[in-house]
């Protein structure tokens, strides 16, 4: 039994991946390798994680297409995530901080709220666009009415952790990590989301109604 440690500055898996590189180069082959422990969790865990967030996603599009009872326009909130997600891993990265379980847990959590600021305004301009109102005039007005409360929730939300973003003591590598790709990633994409997202509703929102016609409250002409 071997028993080791990364240093610093290496992660886990770092560490695991040098293991196997010497040991393929060094040992004969009647000589075998695994791992325990914690160890043994993490790569088998490692394998999971596309799977756990193409189920994530997969969930998400089913529940907002039962919701507007449209198969095109849950894309307008799921195509809106890659920029808050492409913000987390940005803010890792100038952290310093790695791709470890805290990162992937506030990945998950991300993913929820970039969603939910999604739907406000996806729901709002769709009720608008009901209405009677054009598709791009119902996206504008969706964004100009949640604008505020989504800024408020969002930033409430940022600050809430920036205790643990700037942490330190027991803990820090797990704090930071789970805090800092949250933070940042909900900053990002709620900048990028307030001028993507309606952009995206009109996109889905005319290939739904080339699909299925708009069905209006109330006449346009009066």
């Amino acid at each position: 039994n071997i028993n080791g440690a990364p240093k610093p500055g290496y992660s886990s898996g770092d560490a695991i991946n040098a293991v196997l590189e010497v040991a393929d180069q060094k040992l004969s082959s009647s000589y075998g390798i695994d791992f325990t422990g914690l160890t043994r969790e993490e790569i088998n865990a490692g394998s999971q994680t596309i799977l756990i967030f193409a189920l994530c996603i997969i969930f998400v599009y089913f529940i907002l297409a039962a919701q507007y009872e449209s198969y095109m326009l849950p894309f307008a909130v799921i195509l809106s995530l890659p920029a808050g997600i492409m913000g987390a891993f940005i803010s890792q990265k100038i952290a310093g901080l790695e791709n470890n379980i805290y990162f992937q847990i506030a990945l998950v959590m991300l993913v929820g709220l970039l969603a939910k600021n999604a739907i406000l305004i996806v729901e709002f301009a769709l009720q608008s666009r009901k209405n009677g109102n054009g598709v791009v005039q119902a996206a504008i007005e969706g964004a100009k009415a949640r604008l505020r409360p989504i800024l408020m929730t969002s930033f409430a939300f940022i600050l809430g952790l920036m205790p643990l973003v700037f942490a330190s003591g027991v803990g820090v590598v797990g704090n930071r990590s789970i805090a800092t790709g949250a933070a940042f990633g909900l900053l990002i994409g709620t900048i990028l989301g307030v001028f993507l997202i309606p952009v995206l509703f009109v996109i889905f929102q005319n290939i739904q109604e080339k699909i299925t016609p708009a069905k209006f409250k109330k006449s346009i002409v009066e």
